[in-house]
C-alpha cells in the first residue's frame, strides 16, 4: 500500500475504530509492562506458579480502566491525555492488579515491584502512542491531501487552537512561531516553537499552506501587517477567533464589517418614490449607455422595475456588459421585457446608429464615459475622445433616428472644471446644450442631469478607504480641505429618471445632494466603522494613519453644482433647475474643430491649450503643483 493510500485510510477510520485500536493497546500495555518487570522480581518462593491469572487479570484491570477513563477517545499529543494515562498506569491500573491478584498467582512482590509496572506500562502506552503520532505525521507530510498548518503565537490561544486543529483529519498543524524569547526552542502542545526569522524555512521544509494568526490580543492592523508579509511568502492567513474561519475557507478580511455608505453621509438618505417616472418609460423602447457601469447598472435596474417593452444595454467592456445581462436576465423574462445586449464604443457611430434604429429606441439614457480625474488626467486623448465625440456621436444618431428623450448623466467637475475629464463633461453638457437649441417641435428633448460622487461606484474613496483599511493602512486623502458632495447609487440612479421624465428640453438638472462632506472626516469615519482607531498626534498608539499626499493635477478643493448657484424649483424636492446659457453654435463649432484635429495629431499641449481658451476654469498652466505628502500628525503641526 502507498503511502497516501495508507494516510487516507488512517483517516478514513471512524473515531470509534480509532478508540477501539487505543483501548486496545493500552489493554495489552500491562501484561506486557509485568512481564518486563519480572527479572527484577526477588527469587520466588514457589517454583509451579502459573503467571496466567496474574497477566489476565492486569489486561483486565487495565483495560476497564482504561475505559473509565476514556482513554482510548483520547490521543497523546493533548495534555490532558498524557496525564489520564499516567493517572491510569501510575495509579489506578497496576497498583490495582498487582497488589490484588499477585497473591493469587502466589507471588512475593514489594511495593517498588508496583512502581516499576505501572511506570513500565505509562512508557509502553507513551511510546506506542508516540510511534502511532510519528508514524501519521510522516505519512501526512508525503500526502498531499491535508492542509499544513503553522500556528503563528503559542501563548494559551496558540496552544487551544493547536490542541483543535490536530483532531482535524484535514488540517495538519506543522508547528508554531512566536515572538516572545522565552517560548522559542521549546514544546508546546506537541509542537516545537520557532522565531519569526524561521517562518521562510519552515514553509519551504514542509510544504506548509496557511498560518493561522492566534493573536487575538494584537491589533487587528497590526495583524494585517504581518499578514501582509506571509501573504508574500505564497502563504494563506486567517486568524483566530473564529474555529469556522480556521477550518474553512474564511479569509482575514472577512473580519472587517461592512461600510454602511449612509453612515457617511450627513443628511437622511433620498427616500421619495419616482412618482409619474414610471409611466415615461413603461411599455417604451429604453437605451442605457455605459450599461455596465455603477451608474448605468443601477439605472438599467430601475428601468426594468419600470416594465418597458424593450432595454437596450450598450457597453464597451465584455465582462461589464456579461455580468449585468446576466443579473437582469431572469428579471426581464419573467417580466416580459425584451432584454437586447448591445457590446461596442459609443464612439462608433455606425454601430450607435444601428442600434438605435433596429431596436427602435425611444429614450436615450447616456451614462457612458470615464470618470476617474487621475486616469484621464493622464489618458488626455482617450478621456476626451470618448466624452465628447462619444457624446456627439450618440446625440446625434438620437436625434436622426427620431428618438423622444436624450438624457446625458453629467457631473459636478463639468462646472469651471479644472481636470480634463471635468472638461469633457462640460463639453458634452454645450453640445446638448447646442442640439436642443436647434431641436425641431416635437423633435429629441436633450437634457442633462448634473450631481457629485457616489458612494460605492467603481473608484470611489469608500471602496479604496476599505482596501487600504484591510491592508492596514495607511488611509491616504488628497488634501486635508478637500470635500465633496455624496449620494448613494440607488438614489441617484432614482433621481436620473425622475429628470429624465420632467424633461422639456434643454434643462440641466442638478440634484439635492446635502452638505458636501470632508473626505478627511470620511477617511476617519471608515476606520472607527470598521473598528480601528485613528493614530495621529492626539493618539500616536492608534492603529491606521491617514496620510495627506497633495492635490494631483486637475483635482479641486471644492466642487461646484452649477455656475451661478441660483436654481429653479421643480416639482421634485431633490431637483432643481439650472438654466444655462450654452456656447454660440459658431464657437462651438470652431472649438470642436480645433479639438478633433488636435485629437487627430495627438497633440496633447494643444489639447489642453484649446481647453483653456474655451472652457471657463480650465487651467492655463501645462501642470499644477502638488503638495509634498504629509501625515495628519504633520497637518496637525502646521496647524
Amino acid at each position: 500500500m502507498k503511502s497516501d493510500d495508507l494516510a487516507r485510510w488512517i483517516r478514513s477510520l471512524s473515531r470509534g475504530r480509532k478508540a477501539v485500536i487505543f483501548w486496545t493497546i493500552d489493554t495489552v500495555a500491562a501484561p506486557l509492562g509485568g512481564l518486563a518487570m519480572l527479572p527484577i522480581l526477588p527469587l520466588y518462593k514457589s517454583l509451579g506458579i502459573s503467571l496466567f491469572p496474574w497477566l489476565a487479570a492486569l489486561a483486565v484491570s487495565a483495560g476497564f480502566l482504561s475505559l473509565v477513563l476514556r482513554l482510548p477517545w483520547l490521543s497523546l499529543f493533548e495534555h490532558h491525555a498524557a496525564s489520564q494515562v499516567r493517572r491510569a498506569a501510575m495509579v489506578g491500573g497496576v497498583a490495582l492488579a498487582s497488589g490484588l491478584v499477585a497473591p493469587l498467582a502466589g507471588l512475593v512482590v514489594t511495593p517498588l515491584f508496583h512502581i516499576a509496572v505501572g511506570a513500565a506500562m505509562f512508557t509502553l502506552i507513551s511510546l506506542v502512542r508516540a510511534g502511532l503520532l510519528r508514524t501519521v505525521k510522516t505519512l501526512n507530510a508525503h500526502s498531499g491531501d491535508r492542509a499544513r498548518v503553522l500556528i503563528y503565537g503559542a501563548g494559551t490561544t496558540g496552544r487551544q487552537l493547536a490542541q483543535a486543529l490536530q483532531t482535524d483529519p484535514e488540517i495538519e498543524v506543522v508547528a508554531m512561531i512566536d515572538d516572545n524569547t522565552t517560548l522559542q526552542k521549546v514544546t508546546v502542545a506537541g509542537l516545537s516553537v520557532y522565531p519569526p526569522a524561521r517562518i521562510a524555512d519552515l514553509v519551504n521544509r514542509y510544504s506548509i499552506d496557511r498560518v493561522c494568526l492566534a493573536m487575538p490580543s494584537v491589533s487587528p492592523p497590526k495583524q494585517a501587517q504581518m499578514a501582509r508579509r506571509l501573504v508574500a511568502l505564497g502563504l494563506e492567513v486567517q486568524s483566530v477567533p473564529s474555529f469556522s474561519q480556521l477550518v474553512g475557507e474564511g479569509r482575514l478580511e472577512d473580519r472587517l464589517r461592512p461600510l454602511d455608505p449612509m453612515a457617511f453621509l450627513a443628511r437622511d438618505e433620498i427616500d421619495h418614490s419616482p412618482d409619474g417616472t414610471e409611466e415615461t418609460y413603461e411599455g417604451r423602447v429604453v437605451m442605457v449607455t455605459g450599461a455596465g457601469g455603477s451608474i448605468g447598472s443601477e439605472l438599467c435596474r430601475q428601468v426594468l422595475s419600470c416594465r418597458p417593452a424593450k432595454l437596450i444595454l450598450m457597453d464597451v467592456s465584455e465582462f461589464a456588459l456579461f455580468t449585468i445581462a446576466g443579473e437582469l436576465g431572469g428579471i426581464a423574462r419573467r417580466a416580459g421585457v425584451d432584454l437586447v445586449p448591445v457590446l461596442g464604443s459609443v464612439c462608433d457611430a455606425r454601430l450607435v446608429s444601428r442600434a438605435i434604429k433596429r431596436n427602435g429606441v425611444q429614450i436615450v439614457m447616456h451614462a457612458a464615459a470615464y470618470k476617474h480625474v487621475h486616469l484621464v488626467e493622464t489618458n488626455v486623448e482617450a478621456g476626451l475622445w470618448n466624452n465628447v465625440q462619444g457624446t456627439r456621436i450618440a446625440a446625434r444618431a438620437a436625434r436622426d433616428a427620431g428618438v423622444e428623450r436624450f438624457i446625458l448623466v453629467s457631473s459636478d467637475k463639468a462646472v469651471r472644471p479644472r481636470s480634463v475629464m471635468g472638461a469633457s463633461k462640460r463639453l458634452a453638457e454645450l453640445i446638448l446644450l447646442d442640439l436642443a437649441a436647434r431641436a425641431q417641435p416635437g423633435g429629441t428633448i436633450f437634457a442633462m442631469v448634473r450631481f457629485g460622487n457616489v458612494l460605492g461606484s467603481s473608484g470611489s474613496v469608500v471602496p479604496l478607504f476599505q482596501d487600504q483599511i484591510r491592508r492596514g493602512g495607511p488611509v491616504t486623502v488628497t488634501h486635508s480641505q478637500v470635500c465633496r458632495y455624496f449620494m448613494t447609487i440607488p438614489e441617484a440612479g432614482r433621481l436620473v429618471l425622475t429628470a429624465g421624465a420632467m424633461a422639456l428640453g434643454g434643462e440641466v438638472f442638478v440634484l439635492d445632494m446635502g452638505r458636501p462632506v470632508m473626505i478627511a472626516q470620511l477617511a476617519r469615519q471608515s476606520i472607527e466603522a470598521a473598528g480601528y482607531t485613528v493614530r495621529d498626534r492626539a493618539n500616536p498608539e492608534g492603529d491606521i494613519e491617514i496620510v495627506f499626499t497633495g492635490l494631483r493635477r486637475g483635482e479641486k478643493l471644492f466642487e461646484e453644482l452649477s455656475y451661478d448657484g441660483n436654481l429653479i424649483a421643480t416639482a421634485h424636492p431633490k431637483i432643481s433647475c439650472a438654466r444655462e446659457d450654452g456656447m454660440p453654435e459658431l464657437q462651438l463649432a470652431a472649438l470642436q474643430r480645433d479639438l478633433f484635429a488636435a485629437l487627430d495629431e495627438g497633440d496633447i499641449g494643444q489639447l489642453r491649450s484649446i481647453l483653456a481658451a474655451g472652457l471657463e476654469g480650465f487651467p492655463q498652466e501645462a501642470a499644477e503643483a502638488t503638495r509634498p505628502p504629509l501625515t495628519a500628525i504633520e497637518v496637525e503641526g502646521r496647524a
